[in-house]
């Protein structure tokens, strides 16, 4: 979308309200998504307060583990100080596919031409009666 549409919808990221509420705060960081973090002021549990501006859609899904935790106040730090180095075995985090093309589908759905293997013979139907 254009920058005429961003200050309106909240959808597109951050609208122009809840880039005058981010002023006087600390950014804190950027993950590997563009998703950008910040940190300030005291909720009422005296917490730091804290917020992402999400790069493209806003969707909970697409923060990264390690900024998850630190937004949910599990570490104190920011994730590039606080975590242990990424492990070769790891693999990146995946937004939620659901709605997409890429969604997971079993064989028997309906997008994969709906057919479904046929039982073995070791499934014996309930029935009423019996």
């Amino acid at each position: 979308m254009g920058i005429n549409l961003n200050p309106f919808t909240w959808w597109n990221g951050a609208t122009i309200g809840t880039w005058f509420g981010l002023r006087g705060k600390t950014r804190m960081g950027e993950d590997s998504l563009g998703n950008v973090y910040y940190e300030g002021g005291r909720d009422t549990a005296g917490r730091a307060r804290r917020w992402v501006i999400y790069a493209g859609a806003n969707d909970a899904s697409r923060i990264p583990p390690e900024w998850f935790s630190w937004m949910h106040h599990q570490i104190d730090g920011v994730p590039d100080a606080a975590m242990p180095k990424h492990r070769a075995w790891q693999k990146p985090a995946v937004p939620n596919l659901t709605g997409t093309a890429l969604a997971y589908r079993p064989p028997g759905a309906l997008e994969k031409g709906g057919k479904r293997a046929v039982s073995t013979g070791d499934y014996e139907a309930w029935t009423p009666d019996a």
